[in-house]
């Protein structure tokens, strides 16, 4: 099995990719911090193929898909890992070129990667797209303002992908993370890692491997079975009752 993991060189991405190499799979992994997916290819071995790249150049997508060696062209599993959130204002006083590259990431390098590795899967007549959404495509939090949004997105695609490519064997599914500790609150707060620390204070949030094993669980189901959607938080985290100004 090939796996191809964008956002790999750390968090979900990083755990994912040493998932499936402990399962015997050849991974891609895709990132924009090379020497990061260097030291990956150090400690995983030769079946994993460190490629550098921003999801969010169309034109680099399709030279990297295009120009994948014959051992890691025919592409099992695409798994829509990178993404991020930017910054917690509230709309009004958001910082709009936040916006922009949560868009730009989030939506568009989702797509440049579904819409360049989808053919050749129809073709074979096999393959898996997972795409990492959030809980917050689903429930929203003030100051998730366009990540939701964005998230939101990545639902209604998988979705609609699913219903494209009926009769095809290519299979479809989303998974929904809540609270997970990765460098995930470090790039929302460019880098302020007490601000960041503060958000897992005094709790047990999901890891990265919790997230691994949700996409290698999915993966392996039979090839009749599609799972579409699954959401998890950790156990200490809930939803919340409707916020209410009073006067």
């Amino acid at each position: 099995m090939i796996i191809f993991v964008t956002g790999a060189s750390s968090g979900f991405g990083a755990a994912i990719a040493r998932r499936f190499i402990a399962d015997g799979a050849r991974v891609v992994a895709t990132a924009r911090r090379l020497d990061r997916l260097q030291q990956l290819r150090q400690d995983l071995g030769p079946g994993l193929l460190p490629l550098e790249l921003d999801v969010r150049d169309r034109a680099a997508v399709e030279g990297c898909v295009a120009g994948l060696p014959p051992d890691f062209a025919e592409v099992d599993v695409l798994v829509n890992n990178a993404g991020l959130a930017l910054g917690l204002e509230p709309a009004h006083r958001a910082d709009l070129d936040q916006w922009e590259r949560m868009v730009d990431t989030n939506i568009k390098g989702l797509m440049y990667c579904t819409r360049a590795l989808l053919p050749g899967m129809v073709a074979r007549n096999r393959g898996h797209v997972v795409n990492i959404g959030s809980v917050a495509g689903e429930w929203p939090y003030p100051g998730g303002n366009a990540y939701g949004g964005s998230k939101a997105f990545v639902r209604q695609f998988s979705l609609n992908l699913k219903a494209d490519l009926i009769g095809t064997g290519v299979r479809v599914s989303e998974v929904e993370p809540g609270m997970a500790d990765t460098e995930f609150s470090l790039v929302r707060f460019d880098g302020d890692a007490d601000r960041a620390k503060a958000v897992y204070t005094g709790i047990q949030p999901l890891t990265a491997q919790d997230i691994a094993d949700t996409v290698h669980w999915i993966v392996s189901r039979p090839a009749h079975v599609n799972i579409n959607t699954i959401s998890l938080m950790p156990a200490c985290q809930a939803f919340s009752p409707f916020a209410v100004k009073r006067g």
